[in-house]
C-alpha cells in the first residue's frame, strides 16, 4: 500500500514570491520525518517519488474559498 502525504497551501504566501508555498499537514503509511516548516511543490514531489507516496492537497473550508491550492499527484 502506498503512503499518502497531505499538504496545504500556506495562508500568507504571495503569488510571485520566492518563498516556499506549501506545508505538510499529515503523513500516512510512510515512515518519514520532515524538519522543514514550508516546502516547494518540487520538494513535495521529490519526497513523494522517493517514498512511493501520493500527494493529497487538502481543500480549504468555506471561509477561504477564494484561494484554491493546485492539486498534484506523484
Amino acid at each position: 500500500m502506498a503512503g499518502q502525504i497531505f499538504y496545504r497551501e500556506r495562508l500568507k504566501s504571495r503569488e510571485g514570491s520566492k518563498s516556499p508555498r506549501y506545508r505538510i499537514v499529515a503523513i500516512s503509511g510512510v515512515d518519514l520525518k520532515v524538519y522543514a516548516d514550508h516546502l516547494r511543490m518540487s520538494e513535495l514531489k521529490q519526497m513523494a517519488l522517493a517514498t512511493k507516496s501520493d500527494l493529497i492537497a487538502l481543500e480549504r473550508g468555506p471561509k477561504h474559498q477564494a484561494a484554491q491550492p493546485e492539486s498534484a499527484t506523484a
